[in-house]
């Protein structure tokens, strides 16, 4: 018999950590190679986690909502394969080494056993971010309140605290190193930095009549991300009006050929995204990041993709190196996404490594909308409903009255790095590639 280590796979250069969210076999249940084995969450995605092997479950190291960071391992599988030499000459270091990940293991365990147990008067509901369920227990064993909590720096991703953060904050505490708690009524209570306003709640009064509805947690996620991005960047918006006569006619002449030779269906969203990808290559600074007071210039044109969900919330695959899809390329990335994402089949690496974001608003009849940007990005593309309108077409003859296809593009952008020209010019650029679209095009 040998024993296979289940570790928590890559999931993009950015993800470094993820949460158990669902342990799909127990020990002693035979798995099967690529058989999924649990659930987990990240910020921006959930996944399974399949087996490599075929074996039996024989150990589990972590439990649900406990964060485990990537390479960690999760569990061990027995297989029926024999054990190597060179596993076998490695056995001492192996075992000393499960015995240090038994010992931390059932530390861990205790802690959280514990943490459990302690009081649940701390309520955190009013939390301003996203907390993993072990931060929270954590925060309750030790009596950490709220308002310390807030203060706590993460640095997970996208500065989430982490079970490390806390067991370092608690362990500073306890010798002194931080501040005094809140709850002190003898040392005054420190005033918001500027930068981070405390808003006050505002009452909220529930009938009995009322249905209340907890967030879900990429609720929460989403909406810790959007104040964060309003608190980050300085939101200013272009608008501007495109005639995509000659796209509603393309689309409408190849579709049915399309789909009969592809299989699926010809959209909208691959020709805008092409139009988008062309303008970033010539406005290369709207492909931006800001870190502080240095400017991020990226090199790949990583297009976001906003997708609605059936339960409301929102997602955002990624097209990566965008530009270099021809028409075609783009179509099939963009069905593949988008399918994935509905059906929940998405990988955290697609919704990673995204430069620039697009959002179609006109999905549900908006005209135009003002969409938030989505960090660390400085610029986002609303898209609104196409238009049957009348319009004035200029001739050499003269002008004239006719019936257009048009809609309207709304650019939010960060004032802080682009100014009103750039993000003007960019949106314009968009426009007139889409307005000059070829009605000629082969797909």
């Amino acid at each position: 018999m040998a024993k296979f280590e289940l570790k928590l796979p890559k999931m993009g250069e950015s993800v470094a950590e993820a949460t158990i969210t669902n342990w799909l076999k127990e020990v002693g249940d035979e798995i099967e190679a690529d058989e999924p084995v649990l659930e987990i969450a990240t910020d921006k995605v959930d996944s399974e986690v399949p087996s490599e092997v075929d074996g039996k479950l024989i150990e589990k190291f972590f439990n649900v909502d406990d964060v485990v960071k990537v390479g960690e391992v999760i569990a061990i599988i027995e297989t029926d394969a024999e054990a190597t030499q060179e596993e076998s000459q490695s056995q001492p270091e192996s075992d000393a080494s499960n015995e240090e990940v038994s010992a931390a293991t059932e530390k861990a365990a205790a802690f959280l056993d514990e943490a459990k147990s302690a009081t649940k008067s701390q309520d955190f509901s009013e939390a301003k971010r996203f907390y993993s369920p072990l931060v929270k227990n954590i925060a309750k064993a030790e009596g950490v309140t709220l308002q310390e909590l807030e203060s706590i720096e993460g640095t997970g991703l996208e500065g989430r605290v982490t079970k490390d953060d806390m067991l370092s904050y608690v362990e500073n505490r306890a010798s002194g190193k931080t501040s005094p708690s809140v709850t002190d009524k003898t040392q005054p209570e420190p005033a918001p930095t500027p930068s981070k306003p405390i808003a006050p709640k505002t009452p909220v009064n529930v009938n009995a009549e009322d249905e209340i509805i907890e967030m879900s947690r990429m609720g929460k996620m989403i909406s810790h991300h959007m104040v964060q991005s309003v608190q980050t960047s300085a939101h200013v918006q272009s608008f501007i009006e495109a005639d995509v006569t000659k796209i509603w006619n393309w689309r409408k002449k190849n579709k049915a050929a399309f789909e009969k030779r592809e299989g699926e269906k010809l959209t909208f969203t691959p020709i805008f995204m092409e139009a988008v990808a062309k303008a970033i290559k010539d406005f290369p600074m709207i492909n931006i990041s800001v870190d502080g007071d240095r400017v991020i210039k990226r090199k790949h044109i990583n297009l976001g993709m906003a997708a609605a969900l059936s339960d409301g919330n929102l997602i955002v695959p990624v097209i990566k190196d965008a530009d270099q899809l021809n028409l075609l390329g783009m179509a099939k990335k963009v069905n593949d996404l988008a399918n994935r994402a509905r059906i929940g089949k998405l990988k955290p690496d697609d919704t990673q490594g995204g430069t620039y974001t697009v959002t179609n608003v006109g999905t549900f009849g908006s005209i135009m909308g003002t969409p938030i940007i989505n960090q660390p990005q400085v610029a986002i593309l609303a898209l609104g409903a196409i238009r049957k309108v009348p319009a004035v077409i200029e001739t050499p003859d003269g002008d004239f009255i006719g019936i257009r296809y048009k809609m309207f593009l709304s650019h939010s952008y960060d004032h802080r790095v682009v100014n009103g020209a750039l993000g003007g010019q960019f949106v314009q650029r968009v426009a007139q590639y889409l307005e000059s679209f070829d009605e000629n095009k082969e797909i």
